[in-house]
């Protein structure tokens, strides 16, 4: 495949690395060769991701079990990632967790436990990763929302507001950083054929045959293409693309509306 060029090459920090979009980031980012330090709950799964992209690309890479609602963690840990992996100079915030519970059912600690790994935890990884975002040039960072960030679902108000907050929170920390040359955005996708939704189509395949109907392409994403866009948008070649959402979900939003 053509290469996409990075003129940084700096390490990125990945969240949710051990599976689904999280480690299709790691490895495409590691295919062009940045560095990557892929944090998630899973230690066995991360530790499995790190060991994939170093063998695989001959890039650095270092793992950490992370819980992202343990904000304390963050400073040790993004001190092990720059010693791991030199500098650093990207994050991608793509653990996320989403429970099906419709406004009449929903019980506090859900909505904080997902507002706290999808939203509360975003911001305040790039105020850890300041001084190196700052420090190097052509950072950036993606945060994974959603189209139910967009349409909204009855299902899961929780998910839908903390992803809604997540491109408000990307628009606010790109306005901020943008004098020290750091771009910030989003990506949302669509319906993507993930750990975290396969089960809910193998025990309903009437949810699966909804999602490709919605999608104008016919089918739901594979988690390598949602990222392509996050690697485009961390390049240079998005130099002058900040505060953005970028929609990857086959046209479900524009079939919507």
């Amino acid at each position: 495949m053509a290469s996409i060029e990075l003129s940084p090459t700096t390490g990125v920090v990945v969240t949710g690395a051990a599976s689904g979009i999280g480690r299709a980031c790691a490895v495409a980012l590691a295919e062009v060769g940045r560095p990557v330090a892929c944090w998630d709950l899973d230690p066995k799964g991360v530790e499995a991701v790190a060991s994939e992209v170093k063998s695989r690309f001959g890039v650095a890479s270092c793992a950490a079990a992370v819980d992202v609602r343990d904000t304390g963690c963050f400073d040790a840990r993004v001190a092990e990632a720059r010693t791991a992996l030199g500098t650093l100079g990207g994050l991608v915030h793509a653990a996320g967790v989403s429970r099906v519970e419709p406004v009449d059912e929903l019980d506090e600690a859900v909505w904080g436990a997902v507002l706290d790994v999808n939203l509360r935890a975003y911001p305040l990884l790039v105020r850890a990763l300041l001084t190196d975002l700052r420090s190097n040039p052509g950072s950036a960072v993606v945060g994974i929302a959603s189209i139910n960030a967009i349409l909204g679902n009855a299902a899961n108000p929780a998910y839908g507001a903390s992803k809604a907050g997540l491109l408000g929170a990307s628009r606010s920390m790109a306005d901020r950083l943008a004098e020290d040359g750091v771009r910030v955005n989003s990506v949302c996708p669509g319906y993507v054929r993930t750990p975290m939704i396969q089960p809910g189509i193998d025990a309903n395949p009437a949810l699966g045959e909804r999602m490709t109907a919605q999608a104008m392409l016919g089918r739901l994403a594979e988690p390598e293409e949602i990222a392509n866009a996050v690697r485009f948008l961390l390049s240079d070649q998005a130099s002058y693309i900040t505060a953005e959402e970028l929609i990857v979900d086959g046209g479900v939003v524009r079939s919507q509306r």
